[in-house]
């Protein structure tokens, strides 16, 4: 478990794979903050898919409504793991939460590459089993 800054005060805390999938077996839920093309590649099962930025002709953009979407699934209370493609935009993410009083939030670090490298769970379309 590492803990990191990014300016904001808030402090994030960041657990590795194996960490998170114990903590969502015990009940934590998953956040998964990529883009919906990336979640629909495939996800960890019973994940929540809010992304944080959006693919736009110019590149990635911010998700402007993404405090408000996690709000309107999420309790500020809920034991939340955040996860992306890689362990950046989650961070980010996490951040943001945290800076929102979201009181229980963690980075998942290595994001769902390495969930898939340790050879965890996923939910893929049938077409790609």
């Amino acid at each position: 478990m590492a803990t990191s800054q990014l300016g904001s005060g808030a402090e994030v805390v960041t657990v590795d794979v194996h960490a998170a999938r114990q903590l969502i077996q015990s009940g934590h839920r998953y956040l998964d903050v990529r883009t919906e093309e990336e979640f629909k590649k495939g996800h960890v099962d019973n994940s929540l898919n809010i992304p944080y930025m959006f693919n736009t002709p110019r590149g990635r953009v911010k998700n402007p409504k993404f405090i408000e979407q996690v709000s309107s699934a999420c309790d500020k209370e809920e034991k939340l793991i955040v996860g992306c493609q890689s362990g950046v935009r989650s961070l980010y993410a996490t951040t943001d939460l945290l800076n929102d009083d979201f009181k229980h939030v963690s980075n998942m670090g290595g994001g769902y590459l390495a969930w898939v490298e340790n050879g965890f769970a996923v939910n893929k379309p049938q077409d790609e089993l």
